[in-house]
């Protein structure tokens, strides 16, 4: 085959491949994927998780939806508060999450709000309710919190809000193991 010839064959398959990917298609929209399992009733899931009050809403608070309601608030960083930003697909959240609710029951606790991310609000009910954390829990699904107090996406993350409304990320420990760590990382 000579040069002329190959030029002509690459021209042609050119060609062909343009009008291919030009032509219209009369195929209709690909659906949604199915989810993997039925969605579930999310009021059911509350009052299973029974999960108390949330803070009142704050001026200039951050809108999240109340977990245990499904109410909107608006989530004021002023404090004494501490902050967890947790998601239902977190290993050392699960893990996390009793711990942060053991120490919210002792007298003279900072208040522990959990922040749900990343996840699905039924999920985060479910998982709640089976690990018996009834702590006031937020749903941030449109990461508004999240990006006000620029939290690192690596989960889970806890900050405590001062008096004065100062954010800071509590980095030792990375993850409360005990209450006695929480206490400490809030004096």
């Amino acid at each position: 085959m000579n040069n002329r010839t190959r030029w002509l064959v690459l021209v042609l398959v050119l060609g062909v491949a343009g009008v291919v990917a030009l032509w219209p298609r009369d195929r209709a929209p690909e659906p949604p994927p199915t989810p993997t399992r039925p969605t579930q009733d999310v009021a059911a899931l509350r009052a299973q998780a029974q999960l108390r009050a949330c803070p009142p809403a704050g001026e200039g608070g951050v809108d999240v939806t109340c977990l245990g309601d499904g109410t909107r608030t608006a989530l004021a960083l002023k404090g004494p508060l501490l902050i967890n930003f947790w998601a239902t697909w977190c290993q050392p959240c699960q893990e996390e999450l009793p711990v942060l609710d053991s120490y919210a029951k002792q007298p003279g606790a900072v208040p522990v709000v959990p922040v749900l991310v990343d996840s699905r609000e039924a999920d985060g009910l479910e998982l709640l309710a089976r690990l018996g954390v009834r702590l006031p829990s937020v749903y941030d699904g449109a990461d508004e919190l999240r990006k006000r107090v620029k939290a690192p996406i690596p989960l889970p993350a806890t900050y405590f809000v001062g008096a004065d409304g100062s954010v800071r990320l509590i980095t030792d420990p990375p993850v409360f193991k005990a209450p006695e760590q929480v206490e400490k990382a809030v004096r």
